[in-house]
């Protein structure tokens, strides 16, 4: 208190601007009761909403699996015609053996797998897993077609899957109904669901579209669509007995370069070759000769090389990335 009157008698013995200075930085500095400056207080810890954002996870580290060889074709066993010469560039190339449909001609006969396919592809029947074609169904039911089959020919209904390195394989059946709401349908939706992969792979009989003379089967555009929504790679079909691949296509059979489904048809087994009668819009390579599709599946990739019978001379191979 004395402190406080003793500097009022001196301010009133000052000029007026300083004495309001003075009254000025006792205001800031304090004074009083023996006080100096007021030393700055702890600064206060940041709240969660202003905290350092926490360092992101290290990327996912995806297991190397190493290539898988898938190998085949479709339209294969006649008694009098190819499939012997196709099943010798088999026995040169191990793997994995696909059939796309019409294993045997003129049927799909017990007699016709004992005496056309039976000494020709059939000595690769251990590692071969089929898939039927119209021929197959040319018995009640493809029954000689299971029974040869066996296991490898799935549960009696023509559709299964497999795993073949990084890859989900899809094996399906083009002679019953591939349609919205069918049983084979939301049997891949399931199966889709359940193995999600990067890479993934179908085969069936009748192709979507085809330069050659069988025609285009609009009754596989449902499951077109889904195998190109799904990201499935590569979609391997017969029928045709010809060799043709196209570039990548979307849901609609439009380009889609870099993110489609790329679609082979591969009917060149042993059965005599068709001539192309038409050049569809997308079709990259073709020709109408015997021979095999093989294909490497990597990790995150996949290589294509159609292998022709010797003598002939064709050549087609390249690779791709899974999208």
């Amino acid at each position: 208190m004395a402190a406080r009157l003793l500097m009022a008698r001196e301010m009133r013995r000052l000029p007026a601007a300083l004495a309001v200075s003075l009254l000025f930085a006792a205001s800031v500095f304090g004074c009083g009761r023996g006080q100096g400056p007021v030393a700055p207080g702890p600064v206060p810890a940041p709240t969660a909403s202003q905290a350092a954002p926490a360092p992101a996870p290290p990327p996912a580290v995806v297991p190397y699996v190493p290539p898988e060889t898938l190998v085949g074709a479709g339209d294969i066993a006649r008694c009098d015609g190819g499939s012997e010469a196709t099943a010798r560039l088999l026995d040169a190339i191990p793997g994995t053996i696909f059939t796309a449909g019409d294993n045997t001609y003129p049927t799909g006969s017990a007699r016709s797998f004992r005496d056309c396919y039976g000494p020709t592809w059939g000595r690769h029947k251990s590692r071969t897993r089929p898939s039927p074609g119209n021929h197959d169904y040319g018995e009640p039911g493809a029954a000689p077609y299971y029974e040869y089959f066996g296991a490898n020919a799935g549960d009696g209904r023509g559709y299964y899957s497999y795993m073949l390195g990084a890859w989900l394989v899809l094996s399906l059946n083009s002679n019953v109904d591939a349609g919205e709401g069918s049983a084979q349908m939301h049997w891949v939706d399931h199966e889709i669901a359940a193995h999600p992969t990067r890479c993934a792979l179908a085969y069936w009989h009748h192709p979507v579209i085809t330069s050659g003379p069988n025609g285009d089967n609009p009754h596989m555009q449902a499951m077109w669509r889904k195998m190109a929504r799904a990201g499935v790679d590569v979609v391997i079909a017969g029928h045709d007995h010809i060799y043709e691949r196209y570039a990548e296509m979307d849901e609609h059979l439009g380009p889609a370069p870099g993110g489609g489904t790329r679609q082979f048809i591969a009917g060149t087994g042993g059965a005599q070759p068709y001539d192309l009668v038409r050049l569809q819009p997308l079709s990259e390579s073709r020709t109408a000769v015997l021979g095999v599709l093989k294909m490497t599946l990597r990790h995150d990739s996949y290589d294509w090389q159609f292998v022709s019978v010797p003598g002939v001379g064709f050549h087609d191979a390249g690779t791709t990335a899974c999208h």
